[in-house]
């Protein structure tokens, strides 16, 4: 699929892509990468970024990163994750990649990485393990 193409499919999924408002930046080859302007309506009572946020932004970043490939002949769905908050954020954007850690015969397994931009530096915030179970298409 283009970049294009997994947008429009993944315009779908409402609430990653309009109710917390997640953009696909990259798609393809069992990896993804994701963007989300936070704002107000991400934090919660004492300011800081909802947990759901970055399991929102995971969880839908595998589903990018394992979904995405045309020529497979499955669709994958979370059957678990594991998520480690490592720092809070303190811009005002996300992103998440996605990549592979083994692809076998019903499940796949992958990390995902949240992370900000901060004093121009890659700064991780939270990391996400997740295994997925291959279902039909």
């Amino acid at each position: 699929m283009t970049l294009e193409e997994v947008k429009k499919f993944f315009a779908n999924d409402k609430y990653a892509t309009e109710t917390t408002g997640i953009e696909i930046l990259e798609a393809g080859g069992g990896k993804s990468k994701i963007h989300l302007a936070l704002d107000e309506r991400h934090k919660n009572a004492l300011g800081f970024v909802m947990g759901a946020v970055y399991f929102t932004m995971a969880d839908f970043a595998f589903a990018v990163a394992s979904n995405s490939d045309e020529t497979n002949a499955y669709h994958a769905v979370t059957l678990s994750s594991t998520i480690n908050m490592v720092n809070s954020a303190k811009s005002d954007e996300l992103f998440a990649e996605a990549l592979p850690i083994k692809d076998g015969h019903s499940t796949c397994f992958y990390q995902i990485d949240i992370y900000e931009i901060f004093d121009d530096k890659k700064r991780p915030v939270a990391t996400v393990l997740t295994a997925g179970y291959k279902v039909g298409k």
